[in-house]
């Protein structure tokens, strides 16, 4: 109780010297701890953003179901999308914990996907109109969310580090799933691999772009530096993009494709890859919801939020809201 009353009547600068030396000596922060408001926002936003994303992210694969080759894929891939969308409902529940002081909740989350406040992952807002797609979501979309989540396991708050934890190791199955079909093809026909190159060309600039803009002359820059500053991650947009190439180019080389990039190349002297630049404007209309799937699967998920209120309903004992 002494304690507790002493740190009541510290000042909040006090406050926040106290929180930073807690950060800087790698301990973890809980839901119910003081916190900077700076900090809390810039938690709810990403684990929000996150968690929408993970469940979002399962639509494009889901589409799949039954169109998959096999029983084996088949299952296979429903397996993941059912992971998925239980990683968005374990971020979720992150989120409504440091939501919760401020007297938001869940449902404000969804709101704001609907309204397009909220954003979810450009990755997302695309097609995959062939099998090969399926598969490269799950071997190259899957092995970047790895490089960004393993680089956030260490994260200052607790609760957050932990849940990433189960995550990262369930997606590491995900992309071995995505490698396995991606093998397949690889090793097929000559139309499996051509649909395999047309798969990667098509998804190449959106994975430059998963890892987000790297300067301040494109959007995203003060969020980065503000997760650095308070050890949420360690590496830069452009660090992550960076070890993505390093672990990925190398493979899909040797699978005989073809990068998309015929100026992408290793500068040994800078000792990182060099590539073209994505479409930055054409980025910021896709987190805009002006992607090409963007209507169709918001659209999707706001009537399957709304026809099974009476879910929700029935599981709090209350009346769901519509």
């Amino acid at each position: 109780m002494p304690v507790v009353t002493s740190f009541r009547r510290l000042s909040e600068e006090e406050k926040y010297e106290r929180f930073m030396q807690r950060i800087e000596a790698g301990e973890k922060i809980e839901a119910d701890d003081w916190m900077p408001e700076d900090y809390r926002m810039t938690l709810i936003k990403l684990i929000a953003m996150h968690a929408i994303s993970e469940i979002m992210g399962a639509l494009p694969e889901k589409e799949w179901v039954p169109k998959a080759p096999s029983l084996r894929r088949k299952l296979g891939i429903m397996a993941k999308v059912q992971d998925e969308m239980g990683h968005g409902q374990l971020l979720l529940r992150v989120a409504e914990d440091l939501m919760a002081p401020l007297g938001k909740t869940r449902e404000e989350i969804m709101q704001d996907l609907f309204k397009g406040d909220l954003k979810f992952h450009n990755v997302f807002h695309m097609p995959a109109p062939t099998w090969a797609d399926a598969g490269l979501i799950g071997w190259l979309v899957d092995g970047a969310a790895i490089i960004t989540q393993t680089n956030m396991l260490d994260a200052s708050y607790g609760p957050y580090a932990r849940a990433l934890k189960r995550i990262c190791a369930e997606e590491v199955f995900h992309a071995q799933h995505g490698e396995s079909i991606i093998l397949a093809l690889a090793e097929g026909t000559k139309e499996q691999k051509e649909m395999l190159q047309d798969a990667l060309n098509r998804w190449w600039e959106a994975l430059l772009m998963f890892f987000g803009p790297a300067s301040s002359e494109t959007t995203g820059a003060s969020k980065q530096d503000i997760t650095i500053k308070y050890r949420i991650r360690t590496k830069t947009n452009e660090q992550l993009r960076q070890d993505f190439f390093t672990k990925y180019v190398p493979r899909i080389l040797a699978l005989g494709l073809k990068l998309p990039d015929e100026t992408m190349h290793f500068d040994e002297k800078q000792g990182k890859w060099i590539y073209k630049q994505p479409d930055w404007n054409k980025f910021k209309e896709i987190i805009r919801n002006n992607g090409p799937k963007s209507k169709e699967r918001l659209r999707l998920r706001e009537l399957s939020y709304y026809h099974n209120a009476w879910v929700r309903e029935a599981l709090s004992g209350q009346s769901a809201a519509v």
